[in-house]
């Protein structure tokens, strides 16, 4: 596999760059790219995408984010499938790229790819490699009570998540972050340390570090049935939870009422000893106070099926009111008034 040296790396020559990147976190990373100060020391030869995806209710095909800005800067967009095809491999060699961007691109890349590119290939990861590797490193650092993450550009091998880091740069995560806020300045971040990463590569100075494979965890990708919580859980694990699973696919309870979405809550003070894990134990027009296995939650934004994000002042106010009254339980999948 190509890597990054230094005998490589200092060049006079501009890089001629590739990058493959999908939804908006990638395209934080091509916006870098493009306003770039630095852009005199590479050549954006071309970007490569998903396919256009249905999307909507009339199902109508759609560009991804990193398409989208690409063709506004009239950049060639190549949209395969997936690598398997030789015709994909020729195009990918003919454009003769020194490096390939990979950001949050979705696609597996085969060995023939990684090692295509003169340098081979270079990934913006969402996380402070070894901790998270996998599809869904911002979700699970906020579930698991992290205090910290950020981003790593990394040169990418067969293993997944696997290969020398090359830069790193941190974030602090607080208590209030949701995966959609974090998302956004990791983004951003991305963006800085992927171009702070291509200075340091044209100046021959980039170091990989090898990841201590003991050090790691996985970031398995979110399911819509993890988000169906767990009120026997603690009061700080539910709370993390709804804030990594926000705004996707959003942590939902069964209640009076059917199916109900939580988009944000915060661990309450009041206690119940008398309580079940679920039940709702105080009503206000701040929110409702939910007992749980050890603590409780106040749930201040919900959503009913077939409804609006609502507060729950709005709600009591509503035709769901009866599914928030002293006494119901969360959590069963059938209940009665």
């Amino acid at each position: 596999m190509s890597t990054l040296t230094h005998s490589q790396t200092t060049t006079s020559k501009p890089l001629r760059i590739v990058f493959a990147g999908t939804p908006d976190f990638a395209a934080a990373s091509l916006k870098a790219l493009l306003d770039s100060k630095a852009a005199n020391h590479y050549e954006l030869v071309g970007v490569y995408t998903q396919p256009d995806r249905p999307a909507g209710r009339g199902q109508k095909l759609v560009q991804s984010p990193v398409k989208q800005l690409a063709l506004a800067h009239h950049i060639a967009v190549y949209q395969p499938v997936n690598f398997k095809l030789d015709e994909d491999k020729a195009q990918l060699a003919a454009l003769d790229a020194d490096l390939m961007i990979v950001a949050a691109y979705g696609i597996i890349l085969p060995k023939a790819v990684l090692d295509t590119p003169t340098l081979g290939c270079i990934n913006v990861h969402a996380s402070l490699l070894p901790r998270w590797r996998g599809a869904a490193p911002i979700h699970r650092a906020l579930i698991a009570g992290d205090s910290e993450t950020g981003i790593t550009i990394m040169q990418m091998e067969i293993g997944l998540d696997t290969g020398d880091m090359l830069l790193k740069a941190h974030c602090d995560i607080t208590p209030t972050d949701t995966s959609a806020s974090l998302h956004d300045r990791l983004a951003t971040l991305g963006g800085t340390a992927l171009i702070d990463s291509l200075e340091q590569l044209t100046a021959g100075s980039l170091v990989p570090e090898k990841q201590d494979d003991s050090l790691t965890c996985y970031a398995t990708k979110l399911t819509k049935q993890e988000a169906n919580l767990d009120w026997s859980m603690s009061a700080e694990l539910i709370e993390r939870h709804i804030r990594g699973l926000s705004p996707w696919p959003v942590a939902f309870t069964h209640s009076l009422a059917g199916v109900m979405k939580i988009h944000a809550a915060s661990v309450a003070s009041v206690s119940d000893e008398a309580s079940i894990p679920g039940d709702i134990i105080v009503v206000s027009k701040e929110g409702i106070i939910v007992a749980t296995g050890q603590g409780s939650i106040l749930v201040t934004d919900v959503q009913f099926a077939g409804g609006k994000r609502m507060s729950i002042q709005d709600a009591l106010n509503g035709k769901h009111k009866a599914a928030l009254t002293i006494g119901q339980r969360l959590g069963l999948t059938e209940h009665t008034l």
